[in-house]
Parts: C-alpha cells; sequence; structure tokens
C-alpha cells in the first residue's frame, strides 16, 4: 500500500486511467472531486465501473465516500457495495466513533449482498477538522481500519487559514503536527501511516523529497492525485538493495548472539529497538 491514487467518480476516462496504472491502491472519489449535482451519476459510474472488473483487480479499488456528518454516506455505499469495493475510505472521520458508525453501515450493506461481514477494510482521514486533530490517539482496536492518514486542505479550510504553507513554502506548524499525530494515531492503532497528498504533481523533485522524508520518519505510503506521481511514491517507499541487506545483516548479527542486548557494529553499537527496525523492514518486503 505504497501509493494511494485518487480519480473521480464522475470521470470514466480518468477512472479507467488510474486503474491502468502502477498504483498500489485506486481511489475512486465520490466526495471533494464530485459536485453535488454530479454525485449521483458518479455512484452509478462507480458501480459499473467496478461491476466490470474480476475479484483480484477490484481488490486494489477503493472509493472514498462522503463525511459520516452529511446525508449522502448511506445513498454512496447503497449503489456502491453492491459491486464490491476493495474497500472504503472515509473522510473527515471525526474520531473512533465515525468508524464504528461505518462499521454498521458496511455490515448491512456486506450481509445484504451476501459479503463476509468486516471484510470490507477501511482507511481513514484523520485530521481533516479542527475537532478530529485531538482524536488522533483513539482509534486503536477500530473496526476494520487498515490505515490511517491525514489532510492539509481540508484542515486549513476548517481552521480558517489562508494558507497552510509559510514562507518557504512547507507546511507550516499546525499542518505538520497533524502529519506527527496521524503518525502517532497509526502506530497506536497499530495500523500504516499514509502521507497526504502534493498538491503540485508537475514538481516531482520535491514530491520525491518528501516522500523520502516522511518514509524516514516512519509512514509507509502516500497519496497522490495524478499518475505521474505514482512511480516516484513507488520507489520511495519500497526499501532498497542496501537497506535489506543491512536489515539482514543486523538480524543475523542477534540471531548469532542471542543472549546479547547489545553488539557493536560499524564502530557504534545495537541494541534491541535496531533489531525491531530491521525486523519490521524485512517483514515489509515480505508483504
Amino acid at each position: 500500500m505504497r501509493s494511494w491514487l485518487f480519480a473521480p467518480g464522475d470521470s470514466l476516462k480518468k477512472m479507467t486511467k488510474a486503474c491502468e496504472g502502477e498504483a498500489d491502491i485506486v481511489i475512486l472519489d465520490l466526495e471533494d472531486a464530485v459536485t453535488e449535482e454530479n454525485k449521483p451519476t458518479a455512484r452509478e459510474a462507480i458501480a459499473s465501473f467496478l461491476n466490470g472488473r474480476s475479484d483480484r483487480v477490484r481488490a486494489r479499488i477503493w472509493v472514498r465516500v462522503n463525511p459520516l456528518d452529511g446525508d449522502w454516506t448511506t445513498r454512496d455505499l447503497a449503489a456502491i457495495m453492491p459491486a464490491r469495493p476493495g474497500g472504503i475510505m472515509l473522510p473527515k472521520s471525526r474520531g473512533r466513533h465515525d468508524v464504528e458508525k461505518l462499521d454498521e453501515l458496511l455490515t448491512a450493506r456486506e450481509l445484504a449482498q451476501r459479503i463476509a461481514p468486516g471484510s470490507t477494510p477501511v482507511i481513514a482521514l484523520v485530521t481533516e477538522t479542527a475537532a478530529a486533530m485531538f482524536t488522533t490517539g483513539d482509534y486503536a482496536g477500530a473496526p476494520r481500519l487498515t490505515a490511517m492518514t491525514w489532510g492539509a486542505e481540508d484542515l486549513a479550510d476548517s481552521i480558517g487559514a489562508q494558507s497552510n504553507r509559510d514562507a518557504d513554502g512547507e507546511f507550516g506548524f499546525t499542518y505538520r503536527l497533524a502529519r506527527s499525530l496521524c503518525l502517532l494515531g497509526a502506530a497506536a492503532a497499530e495500523v500504516p501511516a499514509i502521507e497526504t497528498i502534493s498538491t503540485d504533481f508537475r514538481d516531482l523533485d520535491r514530491l520525491r523529497d518528501r516522500a523520502v522524508q516522511v518514509r524516514r520518519e516512519g509512514y509507509r505510503g502516500m497519496l497522490a492525485i495524478h499518475p505521474a506521481q505514482v512511480p516516484i511514491i513507488n520507489e520511495a517507499f519500497s526499501p532498497g538493495a542496501d537497506e535489506i541487506a543491512e536489515a539482514q545483516e543486523i538480524v543475523a548479527l542477534f540471531e548469532a548472539n542471542p543472549g546479547a542486548g547489545t553488539i557493536g557494529w560499524k564502530g557504534g553499537m545495537l541494541d534491541r529497538p535496531h533489531l525491531s527496525r530491521a525486523r519490521q523492514l524485512l517483514a515489509q518486503v515480505e508483504s
């Protein structure tokens, strides 16, 4: 789940192009990318698009529904669940209770369509409102939760900010805080953290730098708004050969010295957290 590419649900051309590309997950959007008057058409278009795909292909096609604080979520699910999407993105999640509410709605739809209850996973967007910033640590054990991500654009709107960027063009403090809270919340919930979008899809060098940075911090993937961003994201979030070899060496050292708490290595010292990180990296490669 390195790359998550959005495509508007009212554009067959863009949905098709997104699914033909290299994205690990394609998110067909019923929320921000679709105007209110086009939502009924987009629901039908997404359902038809999913129905024309095999089970294997549908597994990587998720749908972003509308927020639970509005009137459209139940209509979204009624239209798309018979077509068995691979997963659901919940925008503007206000906390664990929203994921639990979505779980109830999904379970009812799954039972109605003879889909295994609980089999439709969820990724939650957890920082899109000011109030939601205070609940990012509450998601542990939330049903269906597979990943967490954050949003800077809607958060700025919620706050009434003129911009979410500082004078250097980087995210301001509040939005860096949102990124950190999402990362910590995902770690507490034991699910991957997914970085938010880069709105300038033409600046691929800046995208690469940011993807590398947030992966170093603990993020496991990134949202994309254009197919050109996907190869950059996939590369940035894929462990390199040198990283893999180093992790294998660290694991081998501790396996050869099972009673050791610390081990000298390359002029420094390794301890058990180094072993844990090495094992996590190798598990990521295997998956």
